[in-house]
């Protein structure tokens, strides 16, 4: 009998781990490497991330550093897609293109090469988790600048009252998890 969908989202919540004032006191990480380790797990976690948009024709899977990583090369092989990089300052060897965006205390920087995404092709963005949005916005904005037909934006977990989702609007999104 297949499983549900209920299920199969306990299934996902029980592989990821809460770590309690990391990192700093009255954060609650979601630690996410139980799950990474555990096949089933990953797997599920993949499908999950990349079902919806199987049906978008999505050319390109874009990730931001570091995690995005992780799921955006899964689901891009998933989807027969390519997938580019979006990466901290100076990572990159080639022209880049860059977008500053606004943290708590502070600005912190998103770059990808300049040539990576070709004007009108479907892409599609992918990170671990979503909570401000700060980090996805900047990497949405990126891949407008280069004129990318932004399919949408998928993530493993959403902290749904740090209202990142608002700040990606109209940007259509997807989480598997929700907290």
């Amino acid at each position: 009998m297949p499983a549900t969908m209920p299920g199969l989202i306990r299934q996902l919540e029980a592989l990821i781990r809460d770590v309690p004032d990391f990192p700093k006191p009255g954060i609650v990480f979601k630690d996410i490497t139980p799950l990474l380790s555990d096949p089933a797990g990953l797997c599920l976690a993949v499908e999950l991330m990349a079902n919806p948009f199987r049906k978008a024709k999505v050319d390109l899977v874009c990730g931001a550093e570091s995690r995005g990583f992780i799921f955006g090369t899964a689901i891009a092989q998933a989807l027969g897609a390519g997938f580019v990089p979006i990466r901290k300052p100076g990572k990159l060897p080639s022209k880049t293109i860059r977008e500053t965006y606004a943290l708590e205390y502070g600005t912190d920087t998103l770059e990808m090469h300049a040539d990576a995404v070709q004007p009108g092709q479907r892409v599609l963005m992918v990170d671990d988790l979503l909570a401000t949005g700060g980090t996805m916005k900047a990497a949405l904005d990126l891949l407008k600048r280069s004129n990318a037909d932004v399919v949408g934006a998928t993530v493993l977990i959403e902290l749904t009252s740090l209202g990142g989702r608002r700040r990606l609007e109209p940007t259509p999104l997807h989480s598997a998890l929700a907290y």
